[in-house]
C-alpha cells in the first residue's frame, strides 16, 4: 500500500485542493488514483495540450513569452514520454497530474497556465476518443490481414468438395473454400462497423470545460480541426459525459472477438482425430508436458476464450453507465480499463489466429470422401422432384422416405433401385441418379451467394475488391493520424 508524507499529500492536490482544509485520506488516494492504468493516455493528452494551447494563444489568453515556452516544454515531454525519459511517480494521480507536474518542474509556475478554459473532465474525454480511434484503425488492419489470410485459403481449396453442417450434422456438400469463405463476411461488418464507428468518434469534447463550456474566448471548432476531428461537441454536458464511443467499441470488439471464437471453434474440431481434416501448422500448436505425442491447437482454443473476455468488458461498462445522471461522474473512470483490455486482447489474438489460418493445411481426400455421407443428397431428390411440377412438401416427404429406405437397409442413395424410387413417388425415373453426385450438388447451386464453383469464384472476387477498399481507406486513415500526433 502506499503511504505520504505531509509534502506530498499536497503534491496530490495540486489540481484541485485550493478550498480543502484537510489533505486525502491514503486510501481515498489509492482508490481514486488512476495514473496506473491512464498513463497511455499520455502521447494523447500532450497532443490535445497543443492544441488548447495554440487556442489560448491566438486568442490572447497566453502572451507568446508564455505560451512558446510551455509549446517547447510539451515537445520535450512528447519525446521523454516515448522514450521512457518521464514517467508518473507515486504522487501522481493521473496522467494529467503527471504531465502537469511536468511542465511545473521545467517551467516553474506558468506550467499551470495551460489549465484555462480546460477541465480534466473535457480533457480526458478528448485524450480517450483519441486513444480509440488510433487502435480502432489498427485493429481495423489487423482485421484486413486477417480476411486476406481467409481469402487466400478460400481461394486455396476453392475446388475441394466438402460436407456441409447444420446442427453440426451433415446437410448438403458444398466447397470447402465456400465454408472457410464465410467467416471473411463476418469481419467485413466488423470493418463497416470500425467505418461508421469513426464517424460518431470524430467529434471532440475540447471546449466542454467541467460541463458549461468556458467563458474565455476559445474556439471549439478550431481545435476539434487541429485534432483531426469533423467537428466538436454541441453539448457540453454532453461532450464530458458521453462514452456512447466506448461502448460502440466494445461492442465491435467483442463482434470480432466472437467472429474469432468461431474460427478457433471449427480449428479445434477439424483437427480432432474424429475429423482429421486439418494439420495445424507446428509454429500455432502446443504441446503437453505429460503427453509427449500431443499437438494442441491452443491458439483456437484461446481465440475461443478470449471472446468471453471481452463481452465481460462490455457488459461491464453499459451497466456502469446505465444510470449516471446529468454531466461527469467519477464512475466514469471505470471506461478505460475494459476498453484498453479490450484492445489488448483482440490485438493480441488476430495476428495470432491469422498466422494458424495462414499455415493450416486441409486433407482433401478426407473432405471429398466425408462430403456425400449422412445422406447429404437427400437434397437434390427433392430439388428433382420439384422440377418435376411436384408440389415441395411432397417432394420432401419423398426424399425422406428414400432416405428411411437406405437406413433400414445399409445403402447410400443412389444405390435404391429403379422399382424403388418409382414406388417411393411415380415421378422418381433413373436419371435422378444424375443428380445424386457431390460435383452435381456443386455445380448447381448457382444462385448469388451459393457453392456452385462460378458462385463461388464471383463471391471470392467481391470479397478480394471489398478488402482492397478498406485497406486503403484504414491506410490511409492511419497515415492521417499519424501525421496529426506528430503535429
Amino acid at each position: 500500500r502506499l503511504r505520504w508524507d505531509q509534502e506530498k499529500r499536497k503534491q496530490i492536490m495540486a489540481l484541485w485542493g485550493g478550498r480543502f482544509s484537510q489533505t486525502p485520506a491514503d486510501a481515498v488516494f489509492a482508490l481514486s488514483r488512476s495514473v496506473h492504468f491512464d498513463w497511455r493516455l499520455a502521447p494523447y493528452d500532450l497532443r490535445s495540450s497543443l492544441a488548447h494551447l495554440a487556442v489560448l494563444q491566438s486568442s490572447g489568453l497566453l502572451e507568446d513569452s508564455v505560451a512558446n515556452p510551455i509549446r517547447n516544454a510539451l515537445n520535450e515531454l512528447i519525446t521523454e514520454v516515448a522514450s521512457g525519459a518521464f514517467v508518473a511517480i507515486d504522487t501522481d494521480e493521473d496522467v494529467h497530474s503527471a504531465l502537469e507536474r511536468g511542465l511545473t518542474e521545467k517551467l516553474g509556475a506558468i506550467g499551470g497556465s495551460l489549465r484555462a478554459g480546460r477541465s480534466r473532465n473535457d480533457q480526458v474525454a478528448t485524450d480517450l476518443r483519441l486513444y480509440a480511434i488510433d487502435h480502432m484503425i489498427e485493429v481495423a488492419q489487423q482485421v484486413l490481414a486477417l480476411q486476406s489470410a481467409l481469402i487466400a485459403k478460400a481461394t486455396e481449396y476453392g475446388d475441394a468438395p466438402a460436407p456441409g453442417f447444420t446442427h453440426l450434422q451433415h446437410a448438403q456438400p458444398v466447397l470447402f473454400g465456400h465454408e472457410i469463405a464465410k467467416h471473411v463476411q463476418g469481419f467485413s461488418r466488423d470493418l463497416d462497423r470500425i467505418h461508421d464507428w469513426l464517424d460518431r468518434a470524430l467529434v471532440s469534447p475540447l471546449g466542454s470545460g467541467a460541463l458549461a463550456g468556458s467563458s474565455l474566448p476559445l474556439s471549439p471548432e478550431v481545435t476539434a480541426a487541429n485534432l483531426g476531428f469533423t467537428s466538436s461537441a454541441a453539448n457540453s454536458i454532453d461532450g464530458v459525459s458521453d462514452r456512447d464511443f466506448v461502448a460502440e467499441a466494445l461492442f465491435i470488439l467483442s463482434m470480432v472477438g466472437i467472429h474469432l471464437s468461431r474460427i478457433g471453434e471449427e480449428w479445434c474440431i477439424w483437427a480432432t482425430t474424429e475429423f482429421g481434416w486439418a494439420k495445424v501448422a507446428d509454429a500455432y500448436s502446443t504441446g503437453s508436458s505429460i503427453m509427449p505425442q500431443k499437438k494442441n491447437p491452443d491458439m483456437a482454443e484461446l481465440a475461443r476464450g478470449k471472446a468471453g473476455r471481452l463481452v465481460g468488458n462490455l457488459t461491464g461498462v453499459l451497466t456502469m453507465l446505465k444510470g449516471l445522471p446529468f454531466a461527469y461522474n467519477r464512475d466514469l473512470q471505470e471506461d478505460k480499463e475494459p476498453l484498453f483490455d479490450s484492445i489488448d486482447t483482440v490485438l493480441l489474438v488476430l495476428p495470432a489466429v491469422t498466422g494458424m489460418v495462414a499455415t493450416t493445411d486441409f486433407d482433401r481426400e478426407k473432405l471429398a470422401l466425408a462430403a456425400p455421407l449422412g445422406f447429404s443428397l437427400a437434397t437434390e431428390i427433392a430439388d428433382y422432384l420439384v422440377r418435376a411440377k411436384v408440389p415441395f412438401a411432397h417432394a420432401h416427404e419423398a426424399a425422406g422416405k428414400c432416405v428411411a429406405l437406405c437406413e433400414s437397409t445399409g445403402r447410400q442413395l443412389h444405390q435404391l433401385t429403379d422399382d424403388e424410387f418409382v414406388s417411393i413417388h411415380p415421378s422418381l425415373k433413373s436419371d435422378v441418379r444424375d443428380v445424386l453426385t457431390v460435383q452435381g450438388a456443386l455445380e448447381s447451386r448457382t444462385t448469388v451467394g451459393g457453392t456452385s464453383p462460378s458462385s463461388f469464384k464471383a463471391q471470392i472476387k467481391e470479397a478480394t475488391a471489398i478488402t482492397a477498399a478498406y485497406s486503403k481507406e484504414f491506410t490511409d486513415k492511419a497515415k492521417a493520424f499519424s501525421e496529426m500526433m506528430g503535429a
